[in-house]
């Protein structure tokens, strides 16, 4: 038993922090599926679930009404705020490794503001690509995720060559402010689709049905997978561009892989939730303050973390004024503001010390 517990906290094989993230990703689930205004048994929930979903051998005598709550209202919901969760999560992380600042996520880089402008347009025109069919709101959406970033890297080297972090997320901030003004400009013009962008614009994940999972999911794997892939040269690059570069790194390439899967991972956040902040900033910090810097730790628990998180967001912001919801972003605002704020005067005291 104990060897098995030195094991679990061994710094060479960390399991207990994926034991404790997994736990309350699956917990936060549990909690999720099961309250609501009908409150269904969290026994008749694994049951439904083992039997629905993973096609076990479980007998199920559970009521008709607590199947369809949990197949088709509330697993997909809490499975889609899970997967944006976990996309939010390590997009942020990964910006916050490549810039090396806390500060560096999705929604003050201005990234968030862009994927949603490419959202709007494509909600407000009705646009649809050749062959994209369902997927065309998303690689709109992280096209122009993926142009946001672009510009606000540009703009920032045009006024500071030495592209300090205050000086990118200054201008991601501006940025964003702009584009909140395109999109305000773009629901003053429309008319029928006034409701829908708006509702789009709050950060939801209510009444999104299995559909949206299917949309999301894909680009969560490819997105993943690319910033797993150079997790090593994350850490290389914590240590300052040239000190990578010595070590073998090849800067460039890998800042527009990470730059690329990113924006990604943000922008299908976007195309299927709206605009959800804060999510990208409080977790990975959280993390890092846990276990440490070390990405190949720290971008898989930021996963499990940013899932297990914004579902607990659903969560409150479905009961906190039942029967009504109130907006998912304003929990994560409330949350992630006062983060924001903790981190920016905590930066500014070891400054001056």
């Amino acid at each position: 038993m104990r060897r098995l517990f030195t094991r679990m906290f061994s710094k060479n094989r960390p399991l207990f922090p994926y034991i404790t993230a997994a736990g309350l990703l699956i917990a936060a689930m549990l909690a999720g599926i099961s309250t609501g205004s009908v409150k269904v048994p969290i026994m008749d929930v694994a049951r439904i679930i083992g039997s629905e979903a993973f096609r076990l051998p479980i007998e199920v005598q559970s009521d008709p009404m607590y199947m369809n709550i949990v197949m088709n209202i509330r697993l997909p919901r809490v499975v889609l705020a899970g997967l944006v969760g976990a996309s939010l999560a390590i997009a942020g992380a990964a910006f916050q490794g490549l810039l090396r600042n806390p500060l560096a996520d999705p929604y003050t880089l201005g990234v968030s503001s862009g994927a949603s402008v490419g959202a709007v347009v494509t909600i407000f025109y009705q646009l649809s690509l050749p062959l994209a069919g369902m997927y065309t709101l998303p690689l709109l959406s992280i096209a122009c995720a993926f142009i946001t970033i672009i510009l606000v890297l540009f703009f920032a080297r045009s006024i500071d060559r030495t592209m300090k972090v205050e000086t990118i997320i200054l201008t991601g901030i501006i940025f964003s402010s702009f584009l909140g003004a395109v999109i305000s400009l773009m629901i003053a013009l429309s008319g029928e689709e006034l409701r829908q962008i708006i509702g789009w614009l709050l950060g939801s994940v209510s009444m999104r049905g299995w559909s949206f999972v299917q949309i999301m999911l894909p680009f969560l794997l490819i997105g993943s997978c690319i910033l797993f892939w150079n997790a090593r040269e994350l850490n290389a690059i914590a240590f300052g561009e040239e000190r990578a570069k010595q070590l073998g790194v090849n800067v460039g390439s890998r800042k527009i892989a990470v730059l690329a899967s990113s924006s990604v991972l943000t922008g299908a956040a976007v195309a299927v939730s709206g605009t959800i902040g804060f999510v990208g900033l409080v977790i990975p910090h959280l993390v890092r303050i846990l276990w440490g810097p070390d990405h190949k730790h720290l971008l898989p628990l930021s996963v499990l973390a940013g899932a297990a998180f914004l579902i607990l967001a659903d969560l409150v912001a479905r009961i906190i004024i039942e029967p009504a919801e109130l907006p998912i972003g304003v929990i994560t605002a409330l949350i992630g503001a006062p983060v924001f704020a903790a981190i920016l005067i905590r930066r500014r005291m070891g400054k001056r010390s």
